[in-house]
């Protein structure tokens, strides 16, 4: 597993050791405490001769690949998603090339056009607004055509909105948790836009569902439930008891973001036997409580 201590991998960690894997899970910077019983990695994968070095090392049969630019802010419109676009492919190849069985890469909803709102896949047009989204698309057209060219399993799950906890502490969900208990004016958006938002622990569980699955293809992982940016605003608040605080349209809503942007969950439910464990409301609950210890 690659980006293994990031937002997601470290949830798939945890769902892994409930399925007895041999874990060889990779990191670039910080091992994350509280695995010290699987085999850890450290490794610079954007360094060019990295991937091969460390899928000959490893000779996995299973592939999940997670690692890649999500600074926010920035992730989007940075050209290192042309760098990950091109380890993701070498390592690719070397887990081909080493007999690799099964690969399963994180992808994102923003591939899709959002100018159709609700994303189906296979049905649903794709056509990424930005490099972020044309890159991971790339990979994606390349993932399928190297399948359908060997005898290599794939699946691609495209993520949609997520939280929980160790997100990072400028996304919506933490920055709105830490400014209330601070007692500071949580400033936002209007919040207006229509969402799908999904716990980063479900998230995990179904990326490992579909590792451990015969599912191939496009499988969009999220909540298929739509809210309100506002509403998921307020019920943060409320749980907080500090309504008072939100500041809804102290911020400017960002440009060229859809209004309504909303998963079908079809195949996550029905071919994966997906079932979420948080509900919004226990899911606010579990990252307020991590917040409170980690502020």
């Amino acid at each position: 597993i690659t980006g293994a201590s990031g937002f997601i991998g470290r949830q798939c960690i945890h769902w892994l050791k409930l399925q007895n894997f041999e874990v060889h899970a990779v990191f670039s910077r910080k091992k994350p405490s509280g695995f010290d019983d699987i085999n850890w990695h450290q490794a610079n994968l954007l360094d060019t001769d990295q991937p091969d070095i460390l899928i000959r090392k490893i000779a996995p049969t299973h592939l999940l690949h997670l690692a890649w630019i999500v600074t926010p802010g920035i992730c989007t419109s940075s050209l290192e998603n042309l760098s990950w676009l091109r380890t993701s492919i070498d390592l690719l190849q070397s887990f081909l090339n080493s007999g690799g069985k099964r690969v399963v890469i994180a992808g994102s909803c923003f591939e899709y056009d959002w100018n159709y709102g609700y994303c189906l896949e296979n049905r649903t047009p794709l056509s990424p607004a930005t490099l972020y989204g044309t890159c991971k698309h790339a990979l994606q057209l390349t993932l399928k055509n190297v399948s359908e060219l060997s005898d290599l399993s794939s699946a691609w799950g495209r993520v949609f909105y997520l939280y929980g906890p160790h997100e990072h502490p400028d996304r919506l969900v933490p920055s709105v948790i830490r400014s209330i208990l601070k007692g500071e004016d949580a400033l936002c958006s209007p919040g207006t836009q229509i969402r799908d938002f999904l716990h980063v622990s479900d998230v995990g569980k179904a990326f490992v569902n579909l590792l451990l699955s015969d599912v191939v293809g496009p499988v969009n992982i999220a909540s298929g439930q739509p809210i309100a940016v506002k509403d998921l605003i307020h019920c943060i608040a409320d749980k907080l008891g500090r309504r008072d605080l939100v500041k809804l349209g102290a911020l400017a809503p960002r440009t060229k973001e859809p209004h309504f942007l909303i998963a079908d969950v079809s195949r996550l439910h029905e071919e994966l036997n997906f079932s979420p464990q948080y509900d919004m409301s226990s899911g606010i609950n579990n990252v307020i409580d991590w917040w409170k210890q980690n502020l």
